[in-house]
């Protein structure tokens, strides 16, 4: 890698944006930030639907170990198209927690939480996320979102908990707990990139917390796929795609740069949405049923994102 980070890259044209050495913060002021974080949570929402799809094909090893090494081959792609310059030594450390939490384990427990739950009950569970999150944000940044942020975030959260109840009928699973903590290493996660992203280009961080993870997972896939038996379907083929490319590199690049411009805890509430989102693609594409109550907890949800997006954070 040459030791450039201002080059623009065929990621950045497509946004309409340059990446270059000035913060994130810069590149998306405003409204466009949280069009960015918005369009991080539109792709994540398709995650669980696609992992379901993926297991068509592979075991929940292989599926997250070839996940992660095909966005870790295409992150490769862009850091050398954009020559970008190895990150600076202060970086690694937060680096290494992204890596953790969102490369390998977020995707990890939710494959395994999602070989006995149902797509739309881990999609409300993580629900919790958004206020995971700001919480981890208050005390990795040091910044106190306002009283009415919080009173909204919570009121948000307590929806999705009181949805889940109703769905599950108040008794935690397995799955449950591998969602809880796919939740807490994901907030981690999520908190660490968006400082970062403030610093260094947001592609570069999810860029390289991928490559990073690289001489791991290239070993684990091969050992997964010996063990584990592959059923290659056309739904498998594709989940394992979007997984891949959609959700771990494109969602997280542009998720980066949106909370980097709007700020941790305000882009963190936008995914009070992604639950209900998900619900949507489960009906559409998997054809689970919607659940009765699905319509006032949107309502709910929604009103509790228009609060945060307004309040001082």
């Amino acid at each position: 890698m040459r030791a450039q980070n201002s080059a623009t890259t065929p990621m950045t044209i497509a946004i309409g944006t340059t990446a270059g050495s000035a913060p994130a913060r810069a590149e998306a002021p405003g409204a466009q930030g949280t069009l960015l974080a918005l369009l991080g949570v539109v792709s994540f929402s398709l995650t669980f639907p696609s992992t379901v799809w993926g297991l068509e094909s592979f075991g929940p090893w292989s599926l997250v170990a070839v996940r992660s090494t095909l966005a870790a081959l295409i992150a490769g792609a862009f850091l050398l198209g954009g020559r970008a310059a190895l990150p600076e030594r202060r970086h690694r450390a937060g680096l290494a927690v992204v890596a953790g939490g969102v490369v390998v384990g977020f995707p990890l427990l939710t494959t395994l939480a999602l070989q006995t739950s149902t797509t739309s009950h881990a999609a409300v569970v993580v629900g919790l996320l958004p206020l995971a999150t700001a919480a981890f944000a208050a005390v990795r940044t040091g910044r106190r979102p306002s009283r009415t942020f919080w009173l909204a975030a919570v009121a948000g959260a307590a929806v999705v908990i009181a949805f889940t109840v109703q769905q599950s009928g108040g008794a935690l699973s397995t799955g449950d707990l591998y969602l809880f903590g796919a939740l807490l290493v994901c907030a981690a996660g999520y908190t660490e990139g968006g400082r970062l992203a403030r610093e260094m280009p947001g592609w570069q961080v999810i860029g390289w917390a991928l490559v990073f993870c690289l001489p791991l997972m290239v070993p684990a896939a091969a050992v997964a796929l010996a063990l584990e038996p592959v059923r290659l379907t056309a739904h498998g083929v594709v989940g394992l795609l979007w997984v891949a490319a959609g959700s771990t590199f494109f969602g997280l690049y542009v998720w980066y740069r949106g909370m980097a411009a709007i700020g941790i805890p305000r882009a963190s509430q936008l995914q009070l949405a992604q639950p209900l989102l998900t619900l949507f693609w489960s009906v559409f594409l998997l054809g689970e049923s919607l659940p009765p109550a699905a319509p006032v907890a949107a309502v709910g949800v929604l009103v509790c994102i228009a609060v945060t997006q307004r309040a001082k954070s």
